[in-house]
């Protein structure tokens, strides 16, 4: 292996040998502790520390870099203190998860990094938004990502590449490029010579470096980042490298012939760039036992604290509480301060509500298909481009998952994001990062998602199967995440401006049939809602209707309610996660008869655990069993008639007489 020393000095050039050492002695030390059952799992990075190292020394440390689980050198070149990985890998509480995630599944805002979770793929897109973060900014920092050759094969790296080439975004793609995924070697993997040959496609630079060549990866990656904080765009960066142990110690390597494996093994990193320092007389042999014996020395004494540091005991209040953000909604409430109202639409609402929290929060950036020059497909962000600027209202590519991604990573750097789903049907392209990013990542390691999704839903409209869905029950099953569903142009306004303000991320379901058929006198100043609080539209004693979203108006239009025939408790639930339950409790408890009334499916959808939850705690007080009316168990036809004949609506008088007559 050639090196080329530069301009390097004697005291760096021994900082990286330094550098390169200690992930290298903490990896042995902790194969063995594994063999020894002192913890769980490891996955290996043995034979590419050069490439972790190299890029965590030519980054500053206020610049995010989102390693994997290959990475130990990013997290010891930060000098994370060793007791505290130690801790985290034990499962204990001066680690950065509280025992709640394993090995390097975890971030950390101390020291700028962000950890990644098994999808792979997504960490790239919050590379995005951390990115598009600093470039509004103006701070130039730059943001390195890493992924392994496997992930390039994923989605959300073709979508992240794209995104940042788009909008020119500081981002250094880092590919570790290991010759297998788990132990499915690259050839099956992709059918061209280099990854890097994957930049063209996306209009990006792109360059391919020797992973095991600690000065060759340091000056290179040195020389892109300077580059980068001059002139922002993104880079793709494959090093070639090779995986010297199993996927995770468990696989073991017997798929990996032999040969290759000796190859690569002339080809480790630390025993080549040892010879050269020796070689130039930047070390001595003695020096290098020195080392040795002050990095396991460090490991001892920390590991030692980490083993004595007692197990976590699980703590129930403490478990429940960290799934979301603390928010107090008093903190934020608004209150109009003078009586000026206007008779607008639903859409209008929705409109006014984005546009006053956009005036209030310079930090909010509001992202989706064709929503700048365009204003959205339902018009809502009209003018907006012209009042906020490209920097804050952006037009994406179409593709879900890397602005899930890229909005979260907004979030880390400390901003706002509210994106469109241009209809809620086209979520299931981003589902993965909402469920197993956004709704997790408080939990995991106390990172908030600030995090806004637009979700335009429901039937009603003639949209057929793949525009008509409403699919809030997948979302209320999701432990992080926050569900809200207004029916009136009063409740979107002063529910979405909340849901702007909340640091968790909040799914904001917009019924396309209420916009532009709902009108309602409200406020024109900006207010808030406090979520999980429902209201009664109308109060009696014979039984309990709760609805929410086009449910709400499909109770108010049947006959016996709006004539007065009956006596109701009429409950618009407003939000479903949080959900009122005291109110629910209070009136099933005074009528004693309850019917549910949901656009959904019936089938594990709102109403299926609204019934379970009033059976097991109003039980004594029901005079009849709760009855659920739901749509039909099909996919949402287009044709009207079909489409009538698939809503709950057209059931609901029926079902409500006979329960009345039960």
């Amino acid at each position: 292996m050639k090196y080329n020393r530069q301009n390097i000095s004697d005291d760096l050039l021994i900082s990286l040998y330094k550098s390169l050492l200690k992930p290298r002695l903490i990896e042995e030390k902790m194969l063995i502790l594994l063999r020894q059952g002192k913890i769980s799992k490891w996955f290996s990075g043995i034979g590419q520390e050069a490439i972790s190292v190299g890029v965590a020394s030519s980054l500053h440390n206020d610049e995010y870099i989102l390693p994997m689980h290959r990475n130990l050198g990013v997290f010891t070149t930060r000098n994370i203190p060793l007791h505290r990985l130690f801790s985290q890998w034990q499962g204990k509480k001066n680690g950065f998860t509280k025992g709640r995630d394993r090995s390097f599944h975890f971030g950390t805002q101390e020291y700028k990094i962000v950890g990644m979770i098994s999808h792979l793929g997504p960490q790239l897109g919050i590379a995005d938004g951390i990115a598009l973060g600093n470039l509004l900014k103006k701070n130039n920092n730059v943001t390195a990502v890493f992924s392994g050759e496997g992930g390039t094969s994923e989605g959300d790296f073709h979508e992240a590449l794209n995104v940042a080439s788009v909008w020119n975004l500081p981002v250094l793609f880092c590919i570790e490029n290991n010759g297998y995924g788990l132990s499915t070697p690259t050839s099956q993997q992709f059918n061209c010579e280099n990854i890097a040959d994957k930049g063209i496609g996306y209009g990006m630079e792109s360059h391919i470096i020797d992973g095991n060549n600690i000065l060759e990866v340091y000056t290179k990656v040195s020389e892109l980042v300077e580059s980068l904080r001059k002139n922002p765009r993104p880079i793709l960066l494959e090093f070639k490298t090779f995986r010297m142990r199993g996927h995770e110690e468990a696989s073991g390597t017997k798929y990996v012939p032999k040969k290759l494996m000796e190859e690569w093994a002339k080809k480790d990193p630390i025993e080549n760039y040892l010879k050269f320092l020796l070689e130039e007389n930047v070390i001595s042999e003695e020096q290098n036992e020195e080392f040795k014996k002050e990095i396991k020395k460090e490991i001892n004494e920390n590991l030692e604290i980490a083993f004595s540091e007692e197990q976590i005991e699980g703590n129930l209040e403490d478990e429940l509480n960290d799934v979301y953000k603390e928010f107090d909604y008093s903190t934020i409430e608004v209150n109009p301060k003078n009586d000026k109202k206007s008779k607008i639409r639903f859409v209008d609402a929705v409109s006014k509500s984005l546009e006053q929290s956009m005036e209030k929060h310079d930090d909010l950036v509001i992202m989706g298909q064709d929503i700048a020059d365009y204003g959205g497909v339902f018009k809502i962000t009209e003018g907006f481009l012209d009042k906020f600027g490209t920097e804050r209202v952006r037009n994406t590519p179409i593709c879900e998952s890397s602005i899930v991604e890229a909005s979260y990573g907004l979030s880390v750097n400390g901003m706002k994001a509210v994106m469109e789903m241009q209809f809620s049907d086209f979520v299931t392209s981003g589902f993965n990062p909402i469920v197993n990013l956004l709704a997790k990542s408080n939990y995991r390691w106390g990172q908030n998602a600030d995090v806004v999704l637009r979700m335009p839903c429901g039937a009603g409209v003639g949209a057929g199967p793949f525009h008509s869905q409403t699919n809030e029950a997948w979302f209320t099953k999701t432990p992080g995440l926050k569900v809200v569903y207004p029916a009136f142009p009063y409740d979107a306004k002063g529910l979405l401006s909340t849901a702007i303000e909340d640091p968790n991320p909040v799914l904001f379901f917009e019924h396309k049939a209420l916009y532009r058929s709902v009108y309602q006198e409200i406020p024109d100043e900006y207010y808030t809602i406090p979520f999980g609080k429902a209201v009664k539209l109308k109060e009696g004693n014979d039984l309990t209707i709760i609805t929410y979203g086009s449910g709400v108006h499909w109770a108010l239009e049947t006959n016996s309610i709006k004539h007065n025939v009956l006596s109701v408790d009429l409950i618009d639930l407003r939000t479903l996660q949080p959900l009122d339950v005291e109110t629910i409790y209070e009136s099933v408890k005074k009528t004693g008869k309850v019917i549910i009334l949901q656009e959904d499916t019936g089938f594990g959808g709102i109403g299926s655990d609204l019934s379970a939850m009033i059976t097991e705690n109003c039980f004594e007080f029901l005079d009849a069993p709760v009855k659920r009316v739901s749509s039909l168990e099909t996919p949402i036809p287009f044709t009207s008639n079909l489409e009538k004949q698939y809503l709950a609506k057209n059931r609901f008088e029926e079902e409500l007489n006979n329960l009345l007559n039960y």
